[in-house]
């Protein structure tokens, strides 16, 4: 599956909802049997009726509490980055989403300040340190640091595409059992 994935996007227009924003809202179950391409063309519809037309590349998702509750369809964070989405700044996350965001090239950010960011804020995100700066309104607000390992999935453009480096560069490590012993 090809996302068309774009790196290093760390600034752009905030997209605010609020709680709950579910898989169902952000890959409509009516369009699973599309491609993600075609599928994410109806991300947030039911919402947001202008949100494919309006976000660009870079932008930012903004929600509240249990973001991408629901059904565990990996297409709702497929959907938001072919749209070009790079971040998700919410109070809480829905487990699954959370990991699945990662695993699709997607960063997660936990921000308990979700309620200061406004409709179209600019937003400039460093997630190794944890900070979300809004160049509208000119303040900071922390958020949950990303870890390196979870860094390099996303800037790889997810799981998937890190692995398939890694089998490139022969720089995979795997565990291998012999009779004897184990060995690396």
């Amino acid at each position: 599956m090809n996302f068309n994935f774009v790196q290093n996007l760390n600034k752009g227009k905030a997209f605010v909802y609020g709680d709950d924003i579910n898989t169902d809202v952000l890959a409509p179950g009516a369009y699973l049997k599309y491609s993600p391409e075609k599928m994410s063309k109806h991300c947030l519809e039911s919402i947001d009726p202008d949100f494919v037309s309006n976000v660009k590349p870079g932008d930012i998702v903004v929600g509240g509490k249990n973001f991408g509750v629901g059904s565990s369809r990996e297409q709702a964070a497929a959907s938001l980055v072919i749209l070009g989405v790079r971040y998700v700044v919410a109070k809480s996350f829905a487990r699954i989403f959370y990991r699945n965001a990662f695993n699709l090239g997607l960063t997660p950010l936990i921000c308990e300040d979700y309620r200061k960011i406004n409709n179209n804020d600019i937003l400039e995100i460093n997630s190794k340190e944890g900070k979300i700066k809004n160049l509208t309104q000119n303040c900071e607000y922390n958020t949950n640091s990303v870890p390196d390992h979870l860094l390099k999935i996303v800037n790889a453009g997810g799981l998937l595409a890190e692995l398939k480096n890694k089998i490139e560069n022969n720089t995979l490590k795997t565990l291998r059992f012999r009779k004897d012993n184990w060995i690396r």
